[in-house]
């Protein structure tokens, strides 16, 4: 039995909040995220990619990715030194390029999302896309249009535009540690469940830690600073009634910053 349209869109709806949520167990072998329409080209690519045997030693990756990571010592020689990375798998995955960051690398604030999809991947920029576009738009009504830095927990597209794997966001920490070291932000905010468990190490759902403020510590414990973890814009796109929450976190994450309690209502957003 066919579908209607309108229950199409209800489910697919239904199952992207519960992905968001955390849910992590399913009636197949593996989780499977029926929301994002993938071409079949794309999706012969994310099928013969997601059993690929690693080319390469995790430890030994992490650990050049640690040591360029460590050489760099402006945000603008970091950006040069993940560009110069092999280690990573996703780089020999089709992605065109290494997306790694936008906006101000000596901003309060740093943002960090899960992974490029195909327009920030076209574009070299994170959050330039549909989801971009609403986050500029909560962080302009917000007051913090120029006061973020915003990159990913991986720095090159993932096949299909899938979740990055633990282990490609792990590969990839240095460089966001070594970010977050160079700019000593104020406050961090996280985008999504993919960033949340990978900066705060944790596998709750993202409804179970958004809005919390927690301390993000740097390996050496040198520099530390608040994080907030919210939703994100790709599910605010999909789940419009969920901003009433992103938006708190966002006016959470100004008041923090200013010491202001009040802020805009979500109707500017």
């Amino acid at each position: 039995m066919n579908a209607q349209p309108h229950d199409t869109a209800a489910m697919e709806s239904l199952l992207a909040f519960w992905r968001d949520a955390g849910v992590d167990a399913c009636f197949e072998d593996s989780p499977q995220d029926r929301t994002i329409v993938v071409a079949p080209a794309l999706k012969a690519v994310t099928r013969a990619t997601a059993s690929v045997t690693p080319v390469v030693n995790m430890g030994d990756a992490t650990a050049e990715a640690r040591r360029l990571a460590n050489d760099a010592e402006t945000m603008e020689a970091l950006a040069g030194a993940a560009a110069a990375f092999k280690g990573c798998e996703l780089v020999g995955m089709g992605a065109r390029g290494c997306v790694f960051g936008r906006g101000d690398p000596h901003a309060p604030i740093l943002l960090v999302g899960e992974a490029p999809g195909a327009e920030e991947d076209a574009a070299g920029q994170p959050f330039v896309g549909r989801a971009g576009k609403l986050l500029d738009r909560m962080l302009a009504a917000a007051g913090l249009a120029d006061r973020v830095f915003i990159t990913n927990t991986v720095f090159w597209r993932p096949p299909g535009n899938r979740t990055p794997t633990p282990q490609e966001q792990a590969v990839c920490a240095p460089f966001l540690e070594r970010a977050f070291v160079l700019m000593k932000p104020r406050a961090v905010l996280l985008l999504g469940a993919a960033a949340a468990r990978s900066v705060l190490r944790t596998e709750d759902g993202i409804m179970k830690v958004r809005g919390q403020w927690r301390d993000w510590r740097s390996t050496e414990g040198d520099v530390s600073a608040p994080v907030i973890a919210t939703l994100h814009p790709a599910f605010l796109l999909r789940q419009p009634q969920a901003k009433r929450q992103a938006w708190a976190d966002m006016l959470e994450l100004a008041a923090r910053l200013d010491g202001d309690t009040d802020g805009p209502a979500l109707s500017d957003v």
